[in-house]
């Protein structure tokens, strides 16, 4: 059974917590377990005690200096969390004290506890663990937008996906798969193939292959795809556009080219912007072609977007149409490793964080 960290008192101060906090910008040893104050509910929030955490790309780029929505060092990044909801802010009504929940945040989710407005928290089923409704908000979001919003992903359509084994690749390819008749070509490290085609992956590629864009026209019989989902950039951005079929969209989510193991490289990121290609709306229109971007950190300011797309994921996942994969699951004086397994690009799924319970008072 699951032990929750207990949140400490000093007298004649406010709770104490523990939180994973880069101290600075740069490798992994810039991140420190700190002792800092427990948050308190404002109006309209929920205060959960967390017991998993997701861990994103964004977050690592944070780390590294290459995030620029990102708070400044020392900070507490981490936009997902799961636990049981501790306290209730003025005016929340729709949870109690000990419920379960997965909730999203903006900010500050690395930690014992966190609070984030009621509006971005849902019940999680009893069939699921904290680590796996740690592993729904953002990747599954996002996946949302992609295939339903933007890509308006229909029966019939290809898909090609970059990182697929990635936990929002594969949040996609779950719900391609839900769509009838759809295929998903995705990219990943030939180890993760067989895996990949176990979850349903109908073709995968290699994803450090020079000549995708020449093995994905074979497998297209030369039509190329309805719908690319990039979260590279960089010259991938090029050979996508040119493998859409008409009417085709190309969806840019993310610059991971520019970024790498380690500290941030400016030079590398700089390589990968010279050669991002230049769209211009009249080549788009001759082409039939369209191109799209999504930065899930920009719409936190979008409410009614946000509690939407929320409450999609709440349904789907109280029907079982989620199915959270778990790449690994590191406790929070472990975070160092936790960040290299995704700077590696390693993991087949959700990399999840959880609090120290051992030493707890």
């Amino acid at each position: 059974m699951w032990r929750f960290p207990r949140i400490r008192t000093l007298r004649g101060m406010n709770p104490i917590m523990n939180a994973v906090v880069s101290t600075a910008h740069g490798t992994v040893e810039v991140l420190k377990v700190l002792q800092r104050p427990a948050p308190l509910p404002k109006n309209g929030e929920v205060r959960i005690r967390v017991a998993a955490a997701g861990l994103n790309p964004s977050e690592v780029n944070a780390r590294q200096g290459m995030y620029p929505d990102a708070p400044p060092p020392p900070m507490v990044v981490g936009y997902e969390v799961a636990g049981v909801v501790e306290a209730l802010g003025a005016g929340v009504d729709a949870f109690a004290v000990g419920d379960r929940v997965w909730a999203l945040c903006r900010f500050g989710g690395h930690a014992e506890v966190v609070c984030t407005p009621a509006a971005w928290v849902r019940p999680l089923p009893a069939s699921m663990t904290f680590e796996q409704g740690a592993a729904i908000p953002v990747a599954y979001a996002t996946a949302v937008i992609l295939v339903h919003d933007l890509g308006r992903i229909r029966e019939g359509d290809v898909v090609l996906v970059h990182m697929v084994s990635g936990s929002v690749g594969l949040a996609v390819l779950q719900l391609c798969l839900r769509i009838p008749n759809v295929t998903v070509i995705g990219l990943a490290s030939p180890s993760k193939h067989e895996g990949l085609k176990a979850l349903g992956l109908h073709h995968a590629l290699d994803s450090r292959a020079a000549d995708f864009e020449a093995q994905v026209r074979k497998l297209t019989d030369g039509r190329g795809v309805d719908v690319a989902l990039d979260p590279l950039g960089g010259k991938n951005w090029k050979k996508n556009y040119r493998l859409l079929a008409a009417l085709g969209r190309l969806i840019v989510y993310g610059f991971s080219a520019a970024t790498g193991p380690g500290k941030r490289s400016l030079a590398k990121a700089a390589w990968q912007l010279a050669h991002t290609p230049i769209f211009i709306p009249l080549s788009l229109m001759e082409a039939n072609k369209a191109v799209m971007g999504l930065n899930m950190g920009r719409l936190f300011d979008q409410p009614a977007l946000i509690s939407r797309g929320l409450d999609t994921l709440s349904r789907l996942a109280s029907e079982g149409g989620l199915a959270p994969l778990v790449d690994s699951v590191f406790p929070f004086s472990r975070a160092a490793d936790a960040h290299l397994r995704l700077e590696s690009r390693t993991n087949l799924g959700k990399v999840v964080l959880v609090p120290d319970v051992q030493g707890m008072a």
